[in-house]
């Protein structure tokens, strides 16, 4: 694994409605102001961007390869991610040719990042029973391993017709298609990713980092109990925020959208509603959501990378449809001011 420090963005591209005027943003400028931030994304030096996978009308991005394959012809070299592929509920031999596809297409750039999923509108408007949650993505995540692994494929499982030799095309440029797996908190879904060697994405999202500490030290253990080389299997953070000049600035932006989109999820989770104490102790050094300046970024990015280890960062630039131009903004500070103090740090903690 190299000594670069992985920084990048991800986005469920929202469209949610603005919580003062209650207006939206049509879904086509929705796609043109996610490609704008990738451009912007990559000019400015950062290494990943993520698009997750979603079927609700406050998201446009029910087919993530098809707008990452958008932004193969406006980019040279940012990785193209998913921040999430619903496994579960697609067929892992198309989810192989689309993403084998865009990688062909971007000479080589393409990545999946597998998961369950944080809904499940996937399930039903798919034909899946939600009662098979668990199964279903073992079972989809061994085929996709297993068509990953060789061109001519014989397997079965009860959820899909068997293969019997059949081959599956393209191939990708990549050798070795990258899968990240996707978790949240949940130790058997780390024991998984461990045990099958597999990258691993952890959201944190809430807490405090320490909290999940334990977990990225089961995968490590796991991956060791299984015969793999812990040192070779990067994690990845993947958390919420927003970057401004100014501290308070930051939090009067972000929160009314972070408000209006964890409230709804919360409302149909049984939530109580976040306050805004609650929002800006989640921006202090040892909350969740990495909000504030450049600085207040770094040092949050650094701290965790003591707690972890970990060698790839996300950050979801906003949460729900925030203004074009500060999200642009937040992403040049990103790029300009956080990333290159970020990396020679770590680079001098790894040397």
């Amino acid at each position: 694994m190299t000594n670069h420090f992985e920084l990048g963005l991800y986005t469920f591209a929202e469209l949610t409605p603005n919580p003062q005027t209650g207006e939206r943003i049509s879904p086509a400028q929705r796609l043109h102001y996610f490609l704008e931030r990738v451009e912007l994304a990559e000019q400015v030096g950062l290494d990943v961007i993520g698009l997750g996978e979603h079927h609700r009308p406050d998201f446009v991005s029910s087919a993530p390869e098809v707008i990452l394959a958008a932004a193969v012809a406006r980019t040279q070299s940012i990785r193209l991610s998913t921040a999430v592929t619903i496994l579960s509920s697609d067929d892992p031999v198309r989810v192989f040719q689309r993403f084998a596809t865009l990688d062909l297409l971007s000479n080589g750039r393409a990545e999946i990042m597998a998961g369950r999923g944080s809904f499940i509108e996937s399930f039903p408007l798919f034909g899946y029973d939600l009662n098979n949650y668990n199964e279903l993505f073992a079972e989809k995540l061994d085929l996709l391993l297993h068509v990953r692994e060789s061109e001519h494929v014989t397997w079965s499982g009860r959820h899909r017709a068997a293969l019997d030799g059949q081959g599956v095309y393209p191939r990708p440029v990549q050798d070795k298609l990258p899968i990240w797996i996707a978790v949240g908190g949940t130790p058997q879904s780390v024991v998984r990713a461990a045990s099958l060697g597999l990258p691993l994405a952890l959201a944190i999202i809430g807490g405090i980092p320490e909290q999940f500490a334990p977990l990225v030290e089961l995968y490590r253990h796991a991956a060791e109990q299984a015969g793999h080389d812990p040192a070779q299997l990067p994690v990845s953070v993947n958390s919420h925020g927003f970057i401004a000049d100014d501290r308070q600035q930051a939090l009067d932006t972000a929160f009314p959208y972070f408000e209006q989109t964890m409230n709804k999820i919360g409302r149909e989770r049984g939530w109580p509603p976040m306050t805004r104490a609650q929002f800006d102790a989640s921006g202090t050094l040892r909350g969740a959501n990495f909000i504030g300046t450049p600085d207040d970024v770094i040092e949050k990015i650094l701290l965790q990378h003591e707690i972890f280890g970990h060698q790839r960062f996300l950050m979801m630039m906003g949460v729900g449809t925030m203004p074009h131009q500060q999200v642009m903004h937040g992403i040049e500070l990103f790029g300009t001011k956080v990333a290159p103090v970020v990396r020679a740090e770590i680079a001098r903690r790894n040397a």
